[in-house]
């Protein structure tokens, strides 16, 4: 555990917010968040800062995720000139001096005033990570850290449909006290309304298709193997080991356990996978800790043809097949499917260039709030 990177989150929430929903259509998710950070190090920090009368429900969200809520509140008649900012700016630098440990910081916003900050914190020998959504990030603070992650792109997020209902635009740092009233009332009814297409990271829904021989749990546990190990790799650039893959995992989600899902060791459920064609095993570092690989997808062709496999299965049962939870379906029939591996910046982006090789038709349905594919005829 020594030579793991330890991380401090820090959530400027009210840009993330309304970044999230003037720019996404939606509220913001933190296990996009916390799932990309999994597969970096551990997170042992965790701190977001807000006026919290505005934001609820994601209040609720944040606690149950274990995130120091730090309190900002705005006076009656008084201006608040950057409040937030500046007690993160303060609490991070106290945190790099007072816990050298900390190797990595996190600064969740898309705010240019903490580009200062950024430089320090590299000054002082941390590394930086960035999070921001990508319509509200300053041009200016992508290009000072060291690795720079867009809220849009990352796993379990989709950018909102163009042709779907849009939120009003604007940068979120416009009118933060005004904006943040707003954005409690949005963000509470956009909670349970805005049901833009999303692409979940781990959750399987309860209808998917699946093999006849093959247990559910041992499919779920396959597709959340398989999507580890992409992120690692695409993270890291460097082999993933199975001691490595097992850590991650457990960042993920601190109850996996293998037993759970019929296997006596981590071991066995590689052989398992291996055996399956969803990971491939070569000779690793250490005796016991074997490198992981995933095998060649095919190209786009190969991924247009399960597509296209998918979509009409579903449809053939009766099903209206929807873009929301597609992705799940895709990698339950082959785990390592991955729409970035082919050069996609989304799965959206994948389906549409599925629709436009005439692979699938791909329409907007104002009654289901979603994209719905069909198989053309003939």
């Amino acid at each position: 555990m020594d030579d793991e990177d330890r991380i401090a989150l820090f959530l400027d929430y009210e840009n993330l917010a309304l970044g999230a929903r003037d720019h996404l259509g939606g509220a913001f998710d933190l296990k996009p968040v916390s799932d990309a950070l999994a597969e970096r190090g551990r997170v042992v920090v965790r701190r977001a800062y807000a006026d919290w009368s505005y934001f609820d429900e994601d209040r609720r969200m944040l606690t149950r995720s274990h995130v120091e809520l730090i309190e900002m509140p705005q006076r009656m008649g008084a201006s608040r000139k950057n409040a937030a900012d500046i007690k993160m700016a303060v609490d991070a630098i106290e945190l790099a001096f007072v816990r050298d440990y900390v190797s990595t910081f996190v600064i969740c916003t898309g705010d240019s005033d903490f580009t200062p900050l950024v430089h320090k914190l590299r000054e002082l020998n941390k590394r930086v990570i960035g999070v921001g959504v990508r319509d509200s990030t300053s041009k200016m603070l992508p290009p000072s850290c060291d690795e720079f992650l867009f809220y849009d792109n990352l796993e379990g997020v989709e950018p909102a449909p163009e042709s779907g209902p849009q939120k009003g635009g604007g940068r979120s740092r416009r009118g933060r006290g005004e904006a943040a009233k707003s954005a409690a009332k949005g963000e509470k009814a956009g909670a349970a309304s805005a049901k833009e297409p999303t692409e979940p990271a781990e959750a399987v829904e309860p209808a998917e298709v699946e093999s006849e021989d093959t247990p559910r749990d041992q499919t779920d546990v396959a597709v959340l193997v398989a999507q580890t190990v992409a992120g690692v790799q695409q993270s890291s650039g460097g082999a993933v080991t199975a001691s490595v893959l097992k850590r991650t995992l457990m960042r993920k989600d601190p109850t996996f356990s293998e037993t759970d899902h019929g296997f006596r060791a981590f071991g066995d459920l590689l052989e398992h996978l291996s055996e399956r064609g969803v990971i491939e095993l070569a000779t690793g570092p250490a005796k016991g800790d074997p490198e992981i690989l995933l095998p060649e997808v095919g190209d786009g062709t190969d991924a247009f043809t399960l597509l296209r496999g998918v979509v009409a299965e579903r449809s053939d049962a009766g099903e209206t097949v929807g873009l929301s939870g597609l992705k799940n379906q895709l990698r339950r029939s082959q785990p390592g499917f991955s729409e970035k591996k082919l050069g996609y910046r989304s799965f959206l982006q994948f389906c549409k260039a599925a629709d436009a090789a005439g692979i699938v038709s791909l329409e907007w349905s104002e009654d289901e709030d979603d994209y719905l594919l069909t198989v053309p005829a003939g």
